[in-house]
């Protein structure tokens, strides 16, 4: 017999619906930053989601569900691409849509920083999403990815480190890059 309580039909909509109430956005978030495209990221929401109905008595902890929806979105992502080609397009014939209520100086610091990560090897972009994103300890992100805690935790540092050197390559981070230097 099993730990997990039986929930009657009414018990159970309720439950999956306060998950998608609760956890609907980081989860887009996650699959957005993954494929970088707002239909893709929606498609992969909406069978993320799906997946977790279908099983849903399998969810011992309702605290654990944000893990567990991002390893079922992560998931869907690979298979997707298992069976996915994408057609290669021109880069030079897409342009770029920016939100007109932000400064160009802020969108050109958020595609500064969206390139920057975007251009980390997978390994290391992977456990700082989670963390950035996801907002989940090493220990939580070690799970997701079934890595061990002190391997999660040195690529976060390394990361967290090749970033700093695309945006400092002379190496002092603390230096305000806009102030005069003293004479």
């Amino acid at each position: 017999m099993s730990d997990t309580p039986v929930l009657d039909d009414r018990q159970k909509q309720q439950r999956y619906e306060s998950l998608v109430d609760a956890l609907y956005q980081d989860v887009y978030r996650y699959a957005y930053w993954l494929c970088k495209n707002g239909a893709l990221a929606e498609d992969l929401v909406q069978e993320t989601f799906l997946r977790a109905w279908r099983s849903l008595d399998s969810l011992q902890n309702d605290k654990a569900a944000k893990a567990w929806l991002f390893t079922i979105l992560r998931r869907e992502n690979a298979r997707l691409y298992e069976r996915y080609r994408p057609d290669l397009v021109d880069i030079e014939d897409q342009s770029l849509m920016d939100s007109i209520d932000n400064e160009p100086d802020q969108r050109m610091d958020r595609k500064l920083l969206h390139d920057a990560i975007a251009s980390l090897e997978k390994d290391y972009r992977e456990p700082l999403l989670l963390q950035v994103i996801g907002g989940f300890s090493g220990k939580e992100i070690a799970e997701i990815l079934d890595l061990n805690n002190n391997t999660v935790m040195t690529r976060l540092f390394r990361a967290r480190g090749k970033l700093k050197h695309v945006f400092f390559p002379d190496g002092n981070p603390d230096e305000d890059p806009d102030e005069p230097l003293d004479e």
